[in-house]
């Protein structure tokens, strides 16, 4: 169990039979009143953030949520298929619990396999990754000083936006929890 006067960043919990992260928490103590917690949670199987306060005495049972090493392995129809790092397991998930940050996820790359009491709810990818371009307009000499962007499509399908010296055939550094371009790698 964990009382709300013991909030902590990133600590997950069981509140109304859904499992909850804490995103952001402050201990408010106004000049008249009781002391009270607000915070930001966020449902770990939906994805939705919620802001509520909490009086600091309530209690939750803690949630333990499984991250385990997969590596992904192929897709076949709306089935992504990862293989466990310790067991060799081939295990299928559905396309639609993966989230927005699959896009960036392209075979034989290790991940973390999300799930609660067995029930797989996501996937977190590396926080960088190297991808190549694969398709771009090209680049111009002498487009560097200003922060003009154009469309590129990545070698797993994904398309961002990258500044205007980058080309087709590039090595990039992304940032997977933004989407947003790095550097060239």
């Amino acid at each position: 169990m964990i009382s709300a006067g013991d909030f902590k960043n990133g600590v997950t919990f069981d509140m109304d039979g859904n499992v909850f992260q804490i995103v952001e928490f402050q201990h408010v103590k106004p000049g008249k009143g009781a002391a009270f917690v607000r915070a930001k949670i966020k449902n770990v199987i939906t994805g939705t953030v919620i802001e509520r306060t909490f009086n600091p005495t309530e209690k939750f049972p803690l949630a333990y949520i499984d991250r385990r090493n997969m590596q992904y392995s192929y897709s076949e129809g709306n089935l992504k298929y990862f293989m466990d790092c310790e067991t060799y397991d081939m295990i299928p998930i559905d396309e639609s619990k993966l989230g927005d940050s699959f896009r960036f996820v392209k075979e034989e790359m290790e991940v973390k396999v999300l799930s609660y009491k067995g029930d797989v709810f996501g996937v977190e990818p590396p926080n960088f990754v190297e991808l190549v371009i694969t398709q771009t307009d090209p680049g111009l000499k002498g487009n560097t000083a200003t922060n003009a962007t154009k469309p590129a499509v990545l070698e797993t399908g994904a398309e961002i936006k990258v500044p205007l010296f980058v080309n087709e055939g590039d090595k990039i550094r992304i940032d997977t929890r933004t989407g947003e371009y790095m550097e060239r790698a």
